[in-house]
């Protein structure tokens, strides 16, 4: 395979970590866009050559365009970029703050915004580049508890497929990974942040919250696994939009798709009513 240069953020665990052995093992470069360096440093000193650690905050968009730079200095090339950092907020709308909801916005959607805008240039102008978005099964369903999560990855998905057909034609890609749940510390104590309970949604939240929070360690998903699929389809010559990652997402996002789709159907008359009667459907040039 042809080597590859990648930037990962999040890369200290989880899928972040998994993402960097693989593609390490893989005879890639990784640039590891961390808050804290020391959690790499065993990477660093087995891969010396070909992996750099980057003290990076994924929601500091200013930083962005100097992980970039480095990783252009320190190898010449970037080929793919991997927006992997993130974390969950469980609690009703009335129960999560602005505070947290403009955090998850700021690491989900600004934070990955920033980087593929000071990614595309070195991209663009070698006409070839992934860009893989981690999302979730989150970021196309929703349910009670995960307002403000879906709502920051919901955001990203939007954003990132006008992406994919902007730069399509300069040779870059943009992947959608959803995963269900995965071995990570995603649902650790000192990760997943529940909101303060309110007596109003207590009973409706109470099996959500048992449910986020007892999940932890008996994850089906394998990260090492998920990491190998993107890996090998980042140096492949065709990538999804979305990919589903896990039984679950592929069932619970095909049930979400369908129940979307009977929906539109059940109410198409009555939509479809709404418009001037005698005028032609528009022409839209995409």
């Amino acid at each position: 395979m042809t080597t590859q240069t990648w930037i990962i953020t999040g890369a200290s665990r989880g899928f972040g970590r998994a993402l960097a052995e693989s593609a390490l093992a893989a005879g890639d470069r990784v640039v590891a866009a961390v808050r804290t360096p020391e959690s790499v440093a065993d990477l660093e000193a087995t891969y010396p050559d070909t992996f750099l650690i980057a003290r990076f905050d994924a929601r500091d968009t200013a930083a962005a365009a100097d992980l970039v730079r480095a990783t252009l200095d320190r190898f010449g090339q970037l080929d793919v970029l991997v927006n992997n950092a993130g974390r969950a907020v469980v609690g009703a709308v009335e129960e999560v703050s602005d505070a947290h909801l403009r955090e998850l916005m700021d690491l989900h959607l600004f934070g990955p915004a920033a980087l593929v805008r000071a990614a595309l240039p070195a991209m663009r102008a070698r006409g070839t580049g992934t860009i893989v978005q981690m999302s979730s099964q989150g970021g196309r369903m929703s349910f009670p508890g995960v307002s403000t999560y879906s709502a920051s990855k919901f955001a990203l998905e939007g954003w990132s497929e006008a992406l994919a057909g902007e730069v399509a034609p300069f040779g870059v890609r943009v992947m959608l990974v959803e995963p269900s749940r995965f071995r990570t510390d995603f649902n650790a104590a000192d990760v997943l942040e529940f909101a303060e309970t309110s007596g109003t949604y207590r009973d409706l939240l109470a099996g959500v919250r048992a449910d986020m929070a007892g999940t932890d360690g008996h994850q089906e998903g394998d990260p090492a696994r998920a990491a190998e699929i993107i890996v090998s389809l980042a140096h492949g010559d065709e990538v999804p939009l979305r990919l589903p990652l896990g039984r679950e997402a592929v069932e619970r996002l095909s049930g979400a798709y369908r129940r979307g789709l009977d929906e539109v159907e059940r109410w198409a008359e009555i939509a479809r009513s709404a418009d001037f009667e005698g005028v032609p459907a528009s022409a839209r040039p995409i």
